[in-house]
C-alpha cells in the first residue's frame, strides 16, 4: 500500500488538503531507515491525528457518496415514475418548445391526434387548432409564459377531414437552466376531451328544456282545465289556484293563494287522513262555498304526493250546478214527453173519433140541404127555414172543429181564407157569456169597416177563446174587467224589429184584463208547453202555446205587456187578406136546384155507384143525386160493389168511394175496378185529405178527391163534372 505524502506537516505554513486543493501526487516511498529515538517520539502523535482526520474525511466522503447515490436513485425512480405517468395518464399530454414543436407526447396524445397512420403527424399543436379558436390559443400560450400557466376551454381540434375533438387546453410554462447558456423554455400541455361532458351537458340541457316545456304544458293544462284545481301544502294552505277555481269560487287567484282550504271547501278537513291510505280518493258530491258566501254543489276528488317528509294534496272540484240544472231540465222534459205522448195518444184517439163523427156531420149537412130545398116551396113557415139555417151553421162549425182535431192529430197546417174578425169576436162573446161569472164585465169593441184577415176561422176562434179564458181566470173571484177590441194598425219599426214582422198593415186583436199581472220571469216562460202558474189539476199549460202556434202558422205575431198589479194585454197581429181571397169567400152559395125523382122518358139517367161503409151516407147521397136526375147504386160493402160492376160494367158512369173502409180501402177498390173497366171515372172521398193521400190516389188513377163532410154543391158539382167528362 502506498503511503501518503506527509511532508506538509513539517512545513511552517502547511495546510491540509481541502476540497479545492488537489492532493499531491504520490511519491515513491524511500526505504525505511532505522528510526532515531528522539525524532520518533516527536512524530508519533501528529501522525495519529492526521490519520484520524483523514479517516473522518473518508467517512464523510463515503456518506456524501452514499447520499448522492441515493439521490441519483431517487431521481432515476422519479424520472421513471414521471415517464410512466406521462405515458399512461388518460389525458393527451405533450411537451412543446417555444416554437410550437412537439418535443414529447404520450400515447394518448398520439391516439387522439393521429388515430391512423394516414392522419397528420403530431409534430406541432397549432395546425390542429380550428381557425375560430386559434387566437384564443395563442393568447393562452402568451399568458402561460407570463404567469406560468393558463387555460383555454372548449377548444376545437380538427383531426383529419371530418373528426374533431372539443376539449379544454391546460398549459404550464417550464424554464430549465443549462449551465451558463440560455435556459430551456418549454410548455407542458394537457388536452382534456370534453366531448362526453358536452354531450352529457347537451342531454341535460335538453332534459331541462323538456322539463320546462312539461311544466309549461302542465301549467297550461291546469289553467285550461274545466275543473277547479287546487293544490295545498302540508299545512292545508293553497299553493295553486287555477282560473276555473277562481271563476267557480268567485275569488281572484292572488287572493286565494295562502288561504286555508277550508275557506272554500269546509268539508275537506278530513281529507289529509286519506293520505296514509291511498294516493287518490274520489270523495263525491259535497257543498262548497264561494268567496261571497254562496253555497255550491261540487264533485270532489283528491290526490296525494309524498316527497321529503311532506305531502302535497291536489283537489279537483267539478261544478255540478249545470249538471243539476240539466237534470232538472231532463226531468221536466220527461214530464213534458209523457204529457206529449199522452196528448199524442189523445190526438190519435180524437182523430179516430173525428173520422167517424165526420160521417154523422155529412149526413146532417146533407139532410139539412135537402130540408132547406124543401122549405123553399110556397106555404112553408119561414121559421122552419130559419131553424134549418141555424142547424146548418152549427153543423158547419162542428165540421170545422172536426177538421181542426184531424189537423191537430196529423200535425198539418190548415187552409186559410178571408175571415171577418168581427163575426168571430161576436161568436166568441156569445160563447163566453154562457159561463161568464157575474162579477166580471166583458167588453167588446171592434172598429167599423174592419178589413178581413187571412186566417183559419176555427183556429182564430180557438186562440181568442184561450186568451179570454185565461183573462177571466186571472181576474179570479174579485170584480174585474175583460176587454176584446180590434183595429187596423201599422206597427212602428221598433215593434216590427222585436216581433219580426214585415212592414205592412195588420189587424190588431187585443185581449186585456185588470188582473194581478205577471213578472218578467213568468212572461219569459208563458209560451213554453205545459208551463202553468195554476194549481195542479186546474191547467194544462197548453193554452198560450196554442195561441203562439196559431200566430206562427198564420204569419203574424203576438205581443205581451204585463207587470205585477197592472193586468195583462195580449195583442195578436193578423195579416190582411188580399182582394182575390175576399172575393172568393164572399161569392154567394147557390141554392140547390130541385129535380124530379121520376125517370125521364126522353134520355137515359146517368148511373153513379156510391160506396161507403156508413149506411146513412149511402142513403143521403142516393137522395141528393136522385134529385139531380141521377141513378144511384149505393153499396156499404166494397166487394159487393165490385161484383155488381163485374156483372154490368157498362151500366155505371161514375164511381164515388170512401177512402177509409174496414177491410177494403178505397184505393184497393180503385185498383180492382180498373181491372174490370179501366175507363170508368173514380172519385175518392175522405174526411181528411193529406198530400200523401192525394198523391197516392192520383197515381192509382183517381179523377177527383172529395172532402167529407162536404157541401152538397161540392159533391154535386164534382159528380156533374166527372160524368160529363170534364177535367
Amino acid at each position: 500500500m502506498t503511503e501518503p505524502d506527509l511532508s506538509f506537516l513539517f512545513r511552517g505554513e502547511a495546510q491540509p488538503p481541502g476540497k479545492d486543493t488537489p492532493a499531491p501526487a504520490p511519491q515513491p516511498t524511500p526505504a525505511p531507515a532505522a528510526p532515531a529515538t528522539g525524532r520518533a517520539s516527536v512524530q508519533g502523535p501528529a501522525f495519529a491525528d492526521l490519520v484520524a482526520e483523514l479517516r473522518g474525511y473518508q467517512a464523510e466522503l463515503e456518506a456524501q457518496n452514499k447520499e448522492l447515490r441515493y439521490s441519483q436513485a431517487a431521481a432515476e425512480s422519479a424520472s421513471e415514475r414521471f415517464e410512466a405517468l406521462f405515458s399512461s395518464v388518460p389525458l393527451s399530454l405533450m411537451v412543446l418548445d417555444e416554437h410550437d414543436m412537439v418535443v414529447q407526447a404520450n400515447a394518448m396524445a398520439h391516439r387522439s391526434f393521429q388515430p391512423t397512420e394516414f392522419d397528420r403527424p403530431l409534430t406541432s399543436l397549432m395546425p390542429f387548432v380550428s381557425d375560430a379558436d386559434a387566437d384564443r390559443v395563442h393568447s393562452a400560450f402568451a399568458l402561460a409564459r407570463a404567469q406560468g400557466r393558463s387555460d383555454a376551454s372548449e377548444v376545437v381540434f380538427q383531426i383529419g377531414g371530418e373528426r374533431r375533438i372539443t376539449g379544454d387546453l391546460h398549459i404550464a410554462y417550464l424554464e430549465t437552466l443549462q449551465g451558463s447558456g440560455e435556459p430551456l423554455r418549454q410548455f407542458l400541455c394537457a388536452v382534456i376531451d370534453q366531448g362526453p361532458l358536452l354531450a352529457e351537458r347537451h342531454t341535460l340541457q335538453q332534459r331541462n328544456e323538456q322539463l320546462h316545456a312539461s311544466e309549461r304544458r302542465l301549467e297550461a293544462v291546469i289553467n285550461s282545465a274545466l275543473d277547479a284545481i287546487i293544490c295545498v301544502d302540508q299545512h292545508q294552505r293553497i299553493t295553486v289556484f287555477n282560473p276555473t277555481a277562481a271563476a267557480l269560487f268567485q275569488c281572484p287567484t292572488r287572493d286565494a293563494l295562502g288561504s286555508p282550504l277550508s275557506r272554500f271547501l269546509p268539508e275537506l278537513a278530513r281529507a289529509p287522513g286519506y293520505a296514509q291510505l291511498t294516493t287518490q280518493a274520489a270523495l263525491g258530491e259535497m257543498q262548497a262555498r264561494s268567496a261571497t258566501g254562496r253555497e255550491l254543489a261540487v264533485e270532489v276528488s283528491v290526490t296525494f304526493e309524498h316527497h321529503e317528509g311532506s305531502v302535497t294534496t291536489t283537489v279537483f272540484a267539478r261544478d255540478l250546478t249545470a249538471r243539476k240544472r240539466a237534470e232538472e231540465r231532463r226531468q221536466e222534459l220527461e214530464v213534458q214527453l209523457r204529457e206529449s205522448q199522452k196528448m199524442q195518444a189523445v190526438g190519435t184517439m180524437a182523430g179516430g173519433i173525428a173520422h167517424d163523427f165526420n160521417n154523422i156531420l155529412h149526413a146532417i149537412l146533407g139532410n139539412v140541404e135537402l130540408a132547406k130545398a124543401d122549405a123553399q116551396t110556397p106555404g112553408t113557415d119561414p121559421r122552419v127555414l130559419e131553424s134549418l139555417h141555424e142547424i146548418d151553421k152549427a153543423a158547419r162549425r162542428a165540421r170545422d172543429l172536426v177538421r181542426q182535431i184531424l189537423a191537430f192529430s196529423r200535425n198539418e197546417a190548415p187552409p186559410r181564407g178571408a175571415v171577418q174578425l168581427a163575426e168571430l169576436m161576436r161568436e166568441t162573446e156569445r160563447l163566453l157569456r154562457v159561463t161568464l161569472p157575474a162579477h166580471i164585465h166583458l167588453q167588446v169593441q171592434c172598429a167599423a169597416q174592419l178589413p178581413p184577415i187571412l186566417a183559419d176561422a176555427t183556429q182564430v176562434e180557438q186562440a181568442l177563446l184561450n186568451l179570454c179564458t185565461n183573462a177571466i181566470q186571472a181576474v179570479g173571484t174579485r170584480p174585474g174587467r175583460v176587454m176584446m177590441q180590434a183595429q187596423c194598425l201599422r206597427p212602428n219599426a221598433a215593434l216590427r224589429e222585436r216581433l219580426k214582422l214585415a212592414p205592412a198593415t195588420y189587424v190588431a186583436l187585443q185581449v186585456s184584463d185588470d188582473g194581478p199581472g205577471m213578472d218578467a220571469a213568468t212572461r219569459a216562460r208563458i209560451f213554453e208547453p205545459f208551463f202553468t202558474t195554476k194549481p195542479v189539476g186546474q191547467g194544462t199549460g197548453l193554452g198560450l202555446p196554442v195561441v203562439h202556434g196559431v200566430m206562427r202558422t198564420h204569419g203574424g205575431a203576438i205581443d205581451v205587456q204585463s207587470a205585477p198589479s197592472r193586468g195583462c194585454l195580449f195583442t195578436l197581429f193578423f195579416p190582411l187578406a188580399d182582394a182575390a181571397q175576399v172575393e172568393a169567400e164572399s161569392a154567394p152559395m147557390p141554392l140547390m136546384v130541385l129535380a124530379d125523382d121520376r125517370p125521364a122518358s126522353t134520355r137515359k139517367r146517368p148511373c153513379v155507384m156510391y160506396v161507403d161503409d156508413d149506411e146513412a151516407l149511402v142513403f143521403l147521397v142516393r137522395r141528393l143525386l136522385g134529385r139531380r136526375s141521377y141513378e144511384v147504386a149505393g153499396f156499404t160493402d166494397p166487394r159487393a160493389a165490385l161484383r155488381a160492376l163485374a156483372q154490368e160494367p157498362a151500366r155505371f158512369d161514375l164511381l164515388v168511394t170512401d177512402y177509409n173502409m174496414p177491410g177494403f180501402s178505397g184505393v184497393q177498390l180503385l185498383r180492382e175496378v180498373r181491372k174490370v173497366r179501366a175507363d170508368l171515372p173514380v172519385a175518392l172521398a175522405s174526411g181528411y185529405i193529406t198530400a200523401e193521400i192525394e198523391q197516392s190516389a192520383l197515381l192509382e188513377g183517381a179523377r177527383a178527391l172529395i172532402h167529407k163532410p162536404n157541401d152538397v154543391h161540392e159533391l154535386c158539382d164534382t159528380v156533374d163534372r166527372l160524368v160529363r167528362g170534364a177535367p
